[in-house]
C-alpha cells in the first residue's frame, strides 16, 4: 500500500500522517475519512491471518496496468499476460503483509524519531532538497484521505526495512574468497576470433516440395488464423449523451444555487505558532505561559519560535505555518486561530500535541465565483450529470431488454440512438477497432459458451464512458492458412535454418583444423574471413560481441597451446576463438578491494533476503480472492 500512497503523492493526489509524526504537521487537522475495513469478504487475498485489502491489491493493478499499457503504446493487455500480472501484483502484496507479520512477532518497531525522519525525508514533501510543511500540507490538502494511513504503512515498511537489513547485512567474504573474486572478476584473456556470416553459406538451389510440405506439417500452429468474428454493433458513448442534453438559464441558476459552495474559496488564515510540549502536562504548560510573557514584554515571535517551538516544520521558519483553511488545523487550533482578530497572540492553547501560542498575522475572506464566471464549468458538469444518469438508464433497459427473446440490434440502436458498425473480422485476443480488445467484449464474443450467430448480446461496457451491444453475424474458428498463402515464408525460413546450420557446420570444420595444428590466419583466409589480432579482453569488454566473451570466459585455461572454440551467434552468424593466454588485472588498492567485498556481500546479502522472503511465502497458508480484481 505504501507505494500505491507514494505514486499519488508524486501525482496528483496525497497523503500524509498524523499520530506519533505530528511534530512534523503540528496543528493539521484529520481530513475525511475513508472506511477501509477488510471485514467480511472484502479482501483479495488471506496470509496467515494477516489480509491483504480489496482496495490495496485493485489500486496496485491499476498502477500496473497503466504502466503496462503505455509500453503497449495503449492497447489492451492480452488476456494471458493480464493474469500473469494480476497473479504477480496479488503474490507482491501477499509477501509485503506476511514480511509485517514477521516484523511484529519479532519484535521489530520503528521509534518516534525515525518515523519523522522518514517523513521529512519523502521527496514529495521537498522543495529544493529541503522539507517544506506548505508542500506537504498543499499536498494533503488535495487528498482527502485520513492521514493516519501513511503513518501505519511507513511504518510497516521501515519494520520490513529492519528486518531485510538485518538478514542481508550478515554477508561477508573472508580474504580468500576475496581474492579469488578479484581474480575471477578482472582476469583478462588473449583471444583471436573470426566471424562467418550465414549470408555467404546460402544455397541457391531450390526448396523440394517436399521439404516445403514437411515444414508445413510440422510447424501448423505458427500458420493457424486466430478464431474471429464477424461483428454488427451499436455503440453509446458518454460526450454523444452530453451533447443531446439541453440546459435552459433556469436549470444552471438552480445548480449554482445547489453547489454554490462549490464556487467559493473558503476563508484562509495565515499565522505563526510555537509548539511546546514537555516530560509532563504541567511543564509543557508552565514553559508555554513563559514564553508567552516574553511575547507580551516585545520579544520577537520567531526568535522564540526558533528557541523554544518544537515543531520541527515550522520552528526553522520561526513558527510559519503559511496559509490554510479551517479544515487544515485540529478542532482546539481552528477555533482558537478562526476567532481571532489580525495581530492578535493567544495563548496557551492545549491540543493533544502540546500548547500553543498563536499569532494571526492576514486573513484571506472568502472568495466566490458570480454565475456569469462559473456557467461554462457549471453548464459543463451538469450536462455531464444528467448524461451520466441516462447513460446508467440506458445500460438497465438495454440489459433488460437483451434479456427478452428476439432482441433485435437496429431496433434498439435506433430507439436509443446508439452509433452503429460492422467490424468483418474481430479477433479473439486481439479484437479490433474502434472496439479494441476490452476483456469483457471478448468475453461476451468468444466466451463459453460464444455469442450464438445471429444473437445479440451485452450490454458491454468499454472504459468509463462507454457501453456496446454486438450481434455476431459468423463465427470462424481457428483454421490452417493454405500452404500457398504461407510457402514464401516457409522457403525463406528453410533456407535461412540451412544457410545457419552450414554456417556453424563450417565453423566446427575450422576448429577441428585449427586443433590439428593448422594455422589461424590460413584457415580464416581458406574461408574468406578476416581474422582480428591477438588482444586482451576483459569479461564485460564493449569491443567484443557477448557471445563471443562468454564462449572466452566458459573455455578452460590455456595448457601450453590455445584453446579453440566454433559458436553460433543470434543472427545465424557463426564464430571461431581461439583462447591463447590468461592474465591477472594488477592488484587493486586496500579502498577498492573494500569497496568490491562490500558490494558483494550486499549481493549476496540480497540473495538472502529473496531467500528468506521466499521461504515465508512457502511455509505460509494463503488464500486468494479469485475475484479480487473483478
Amino acid at each position: 500500500m505504501l507505494q500505491r500512497i507514494r505514486d499519488r503523492l508524486h501525482g496528483t493526489f496525497a497523503y500524509l500522517v498524523l499520530g506519533p509524526i505530528v511534530l512534523v504537521f503540528v496543528a493539521w487537522g484529520a481530513y475525511g475519512i475513508v472506511n477501509l475495513s477488510v471485514g467480511g469478504a472484502n479482501y483479495a487475498a488471506e496470509a496467515d491471518g494477516g489480509k491483504v485489502s480489496l482496495e490495496d491489491a485493485r489500486n496496485a493493478w491499476l498502477r500496473q496496468q497503466a504502466q503496462w499499457q503505455q509500453r503497449l503504446g495503449g492497447a489492451d493487455l492480452p488476456p494471458s499476460l493480464r493474469a500473469q500480472l494480476q497473479e504477480q501484483v496479488l503474490e507482491g502484496l501477499i509477501r509485503n503483509t506476511l514480511l509485517s507479520q514477521r516484523t511484529h512477532a519479532l519484535g521489530y518497531r520503528v521509534s518516534h524519531d525515525d518515523l519523522v525522519d522518514a517523513i521529512q525525508s519523502e521527496p514529495a514533501f521537498q522543495v529544493g532538497g529541503q522539507y517544506s510543511a506548505e508542500a506537504a500540507k498543499a499536498r494533503l490538502a488535495s487528498a482527502g484521505i485520513p492521514l493516519e494511513t501513511f503513518q501505519d504503512d511507513l511504518r510497516e515498511q521501515l519494520q520490513r526495512t529492519q528486518l531485510e537489513g538485518g538478514i542481508s547485512v550478515s554477508d561477508f567474504l573472508t580474504p580468500v574468497e576475496l581474492a579469488r573474486l578479484s581474480d575471477l572478476e578482472d582476469q583478462q584473456r588473449e583471444v583471436r576470433f573470426f566471424v562467418l556470416p550465414s549470408e555467404r553459406f546460402k544455397s541457391a538451389s531450390a526448396i523440394a516440395d517436399a521439404d516445403v510440405r514437411a515444414y508445413y506439417q510440422g510447424q501448423r500452429a505458427q500458420f493457424m488464423t486466430p478464431e474471429s468474428a464477424h461483428l454488427q454493433y451499436a455503440e453509446l458513448r458518454l460526450e454523444a449523451l452530453a451533447a443531446q442534453v439541453s440546459l435552459s438559464d433556469a436549470d444552471l441558476r438552480a445548480a449554482y444555487d445547489k453547489e454554490k459552495s462549490k464556487f467559493e474559496t473558503p476563508e484562509k488564515r495565515h499565522a505563526h505558532h510555537i509548539l511546546i510540549t514537555g516530560k509532563d502536562d504541567a511543564t509543557a504548560l508552565k514553559q508555554a505561559q513563559d514564553v508567552l510573557a516574553q511575547l507580551k514584554m516585545g520579544k520577537d515571535f520567531g526568535a522564540l519560535a526558533q528557541q523554544y517551538s518544537q515543531d520541527p516544520g515550522s520552528a526553522h521558519n520561526g513558527g510559519d505555518l503559511g496559509w490554510a483553511e479551517r479544515g487544515a488545523f485540529v478542532a482546539p487550533f481552528a477555533d482558537a486561530l478562526f476567532g481571532m482578530s489580525v495581530g492578535e497572540i493567544k495563548g496557551p492553547v492545549k491540543t493533544q500535541f502540546g500548547y500553543h501560542i498563536i499569532r494571526l498575522d492576514e486573513i484571506q475572506p472568502v472568495k466566490g465565483k458570480s454565475f456569469e464566471a462559473a456557467r461554462p464549468e457549471l453548464e459543463a458538469q451538469v450536462r455531464r450529470d444528467r448524461a451520466t444518469d441516462r447513460f446508467g438508464e440506458i445500460q438497465e433497459q438495454l440489459q433488460s431488454k437483451l434479456g427478452e427473446p428476439g432482441a433485435d440490434l437496429e431496433a434498439l440502436a435506433s430507439e436509443y440512438k446508439l452509433q452503429q458498425g460492422d467490424i468483418p473480422d474481430f479477433l479473439k485476443g486481439a479484437g479490433a477497432p474502434p472496439l479494441g480488445a476490452a476483456p469483457a467484449l471478448q468475453d461476451a464474443v468468444f466466451g463459453e459458451p460464444p455469442l450464438a450467430a445471429g444473437h445479440v448480446g451485452g450490454p458491454v461496457l468499454l472504459g468509463d464512458d462507454g457501453l456496446v451491444i454486438v450481434k455476431v453475424l459468423e463465427h470462424r474458428k481457428p483454421a490452417l492458412k493454405p500452404l500457398s498463402e504461407v510457402r514464401a515464408t516457409i522457403v525463406a525460413a528453410i533456407t535461412k535454418e540451412r544457410a545457419r546450420q552450414a554456417t556453424l557446420a563450417a565453423a566446427q570444420s575450422a576448429r577441428t583444423h585449427l586443433e590439428a595444428g593448422a594455422e589461424f590466419d590460413t584457415v580464416a583466409r581458406e574461408l574468406g574471413a578476416s581474422a582480428d589480432a591477438a588482444h586482451f579482453v576483459s569479461r564485460r569488454d564493449p569491443s567484443t560481441p557477448a557471445p563471443v566473451r562468454d564462449a572466452v570466459f566458459a573455455a578452460p585455461r590455456p595448457a601450453g597451446k590455445p584453446v579453440f572454440r566454433a559458436l553460433a551467434l543470434e543472427n545465424g552468424d557463426a564464430a571461431v576463438v581461439a583462447v591463447m593466454a590468461v592474465r591477472s588485472a594488477p592488484a587493486h588498492d586496500a579502498a577498492a578491494q573494500a569497496d568490491r567485498a562490500l558490494q558483494q556481500a550486499r549481493s549476496q546479502g540480497m540473495a538472502d533476503v529473496t531467500a528468506y522472503v521466499d521461504e515465508v511465502r512457502r511455509t505460509a497458508t494463503v488464500r486468494k480472492n479469485p475475484k479480487a480484481f473483478e
